[in-house]
């Protein structure tokens, strides 16, 4: 039987139930994580439990767990289940209080769980590119909380999928910011450009990890806005997330991007991002 965490204890997942009152429910007032599992071994792990407890600082949250306890029961997790690829999701509520709009007091005591998902990577679509739309950014302004608040992100995602495609890009005005899912880069005349950390963007694991290659590997990573007409014109594009990893983009709103198919930069990110995941015996 598929075990889960709640609050602290391995439990079958038929022992795990929601809470009417609890706030993640009611207000979206929580946060969450999805965490990469290749072979049976997380990958950064570490990045994203640091990413999840900055989010908590940010919102004020209170947690029933510590960072050593929950890093130690999400292993114990991926083992119980047999994971073998995979993802973690892990969500953090504020917790069950009666309903009103401020936040508790005396706090609530937060409602952490987190359940284990079969997934093969994407190599299909890493190797050949997949398509996007370009969508409005309708979004929050702290979108740097990975929060339950996803209804923006909900929408947009559905607007790309009616239109068979795989990603939502997302745009304020005719800056492009990030994806509905994912981290978003392009490529002009050998450098390689992506939206700076602010507000405006989720600081993506994925995306770190490719910051740290590109540095290795002397590319130019330029951390600047650009227009959507830059993106459109641009050599090469591709997105970066926990289950997408480096996926190139080789259409944007029915034109192709560059040649229509993976873009040499591109790949050379894939091979190191390959490289990372191999690593993994001896990293972890």
């Amino acid at each position: 039987m598929e075990k889960v965490l709640y609050n602290g204890e391995i439990v079958n997942r038929s022992d795990c139930s929601v809470q009417l009152e609890d706030r993640g429910y009611q207000f979206g007032d929580g946060i969450y994580e999805v965490i990469r599992v290749y072979q049976g071994k997380f990958f950064t792990l570490e990045e994203h439990l640091d990413r999840l407890f900055l989010s908590a600082k940010k919102l004020s949250m209170d947690s029933s767990l510590d960072y050593t306890t929950l890093l130690s029961l999400l292993k114990k997790l991926v083992d119980v289940n047999g994971v073998v690829n995979g993802t973690v999701y892990l969500q953090w509520t504020r917790g069950v209080a009666k309903r009103h709009h401020q936040f508790p007091v005396p706090s609530a005591k937060g409602t952490i769980i987190a359940y284990t998902n079969s997934l093969e990577r994407p190599i299909s679509n890493i190797q050949n590119g997949v398509s996007a739309k370009l969508v409005e950014d309708i979004r929050w302004l702290r979108c740097d909380i990975k929060s339950l608040n996803l209804l923006g992100n909900v929408l947009a995602k559905e607007e790309a999928i009616k239109a068979d495609c795989f990603e939502a890009i997302l745009h304020r005005g005719e800056i492009v910011t990030e994806g509905s899912s994912s981290n978003v880069y392009m490529v002009k005349e050998g450098k390689l450009y992506t939206h700076p950390v602010s507000n405006l963007i989720l600081e993506g694991i994925t995306r770190k990890v490719v910051k740290r290659i590109c540095g290795e590997e002397n590319v130019s990573l330029i951390e600047r806005q650009f227009t959507v007409e830059d993106l459109k014109s641009a050599d090469e594009v591709f997105i970066t997330s926990t289950t997408a990893e480096v996926m190139p983009i080789i259409n944007i709103d029915n034109e192709p991007v560059g040649g229509g198919k993976p873009g040499k930069l591109t790949v050379l990110l894939q091979n190191r991002f390959q490289d990372q995941i191999n690593q993994l015996g001896a990293l972890h």
